[in-house]
Parts: structure tokens; sequence; C-alpha cells
């Protein structure tokens, strides 16, 4: 959930979770949760989905074109480094294939917050998710530990919060939290920033906000929480 105006950022966006500031009455459109007001309504119902498609559709954006400009400057380095090595500078050879890999991620990135997955939610068993996106990650998970989401962008989402907290070593744990998993991660010492900080927590926010239909807690030095929707228990 996010405020309006003041964009202050709240969730997950569960009844059970109302913001502060209230009293609130949860507004439901479908019977889904789309935001919180003073009071309800069908036409307060239909306002808050519009204006959360709004939000959603300036972040993508936004952070698209932050991505795109990236890209376009690697390239650009790219370009010139081939051109000198193709003409008497032969030592740049091994820059040319760093600065390639490195449109490559970039790429990778705009590709990420540009595509949205097509596969239905399903269950996906937590240490099944780490053992694809994070073989090495150290763990602290409860048995049955299962969320609903789109594999893929499960995968993705918890592949760039390793690169966003500092590379390999950083550790996970998991809490339920209502009907939602906690899932807390925190760096392994100190965090490298990253060459484009757009691929960090944006990227990971777009991805856990409005892929998974989750939320990122950034808001602690030490790391940072994601909240997925737990699978009910049969």
């Amino acid at each position: 959930m996010e405020s309006i105006p003041s964009h202050a950022r709240h969730g997950p966006a569960d009844p059970d979770f109302p913001p502060p500031g209230g009293p609130w009455e949860a507004v439901t459109l479908n019977g889904r949760l789309v935001g919180w007001a003073e009071h309800g309504g069908l036409a307060q119902a239909r306002r808050c989905a519009e204006l959360g498609q709004v939000l959603e559709e300036d972040e993508r954006r936004h952070l698209l074109s932050r991505l795109g400009h990236k890209l376009r400057s690697a390239v650009l380095a790219l370009q010139e480094s081939a051109r000198q090595a193709a003409f008497g500078r032969p030592e740049l050879l091994e820059a040319v294939f760093e600065q390639a890999q490195e449109v490559g991620r970039r790429a990778a990135a705009v590709e990420a917050a540009a595509i949205v997955p097509k596969d239905q939610a399903r269950g996906v068993v937590l240490g099944a998710l780490l053992n694809l996106a994070l073989p090495n990650v150290a763990r602290d998970l409860p048995q049955g530990a299962v969320v609903l989401g789109s594999e893929p962008a499960l995968v993705e989402a918890f592949s760039r919060v390793q690169d966003w907290m500092g590379g390999p070593g950083m550790s996970i744990a998991a809490e339920p939290v209502g009907s939602w998993w906690k899932i807390s991660v925190g760096p392994a010492g100190d965090r490298r920033p990253l060459a484009v900080p757009e691929m960090g927590e944006p990227l990971v926010r777009l991805i856990v906000d409005t892929r998974l239909e989750g939320w990122l807690d950034a808001g602690r030095n030490d790391g940072a929480d994601i909240y997925l929707p737990a699978q009910a228990s049969r």
C-alpha cells in the first residue's frame, strides 16, 4: 500500500494490517483489498484500484527509463573500446570483454523490469526456490514454508536480492505472519554499492510488489524483509 499524496509505503496489503493514522475502513473491489480510506463504497474502491494502476505504471516507466539510460551508456562505452581495440589498441580487448558482460547484465535488468510473467501463481516451496536462486545462502526456514507466486518471478527476485545485498554470503530466515511469509534477508558484511543502483532495491521492489503481489520493506539498516503470500494449509 502507498498513501496519497505523501507516498508513504505500508504493507502488506492485508485487512489485518491497517496503516497508521486511522481509524480506516478497508476498501475492497471484487473481494480484493485495494485501499484504506475514511469511508468505503464502490466509487471509492474503483478510485483506489485506478490509483494503484497509475502508481504501478509510473514506477515501472520510471525504472525502465533509468535502466534504459544506463544500458545505452554501457553500449556506447563498449563501442568506443571496441573501436580503439580494432585500431591499434589491442590491450583494450580485456576491457571490451568486461564491458560486454556489463551490457548483458544491464540488458537483463531491463528485461526483468519490462516483462510481466504469464505464469499463474502457484505454491512454491521456499527451500526449493532458494536451491534454484541462491544455492549457497545461509538459511533458517521452518518446515512447510510455501509461498504463492510465479516461480520465474520468485527466482528473479531472490537472485537480484543477492546482488543488492552485496553478493554471496547473505543470510535468509522466514517466519509466518498472518497469511504471509516474512522473509528476512541480511548482507554478508559491508555491502558493495551497485554500479547501477536501479538494479538493486528499485528493481527488487518492482518485482516483489507488482509481479508477486508482496511487499518489500527496506526500512531497516541491516537488511530487508520480503512479505510473500502464504499458501493456505490443506
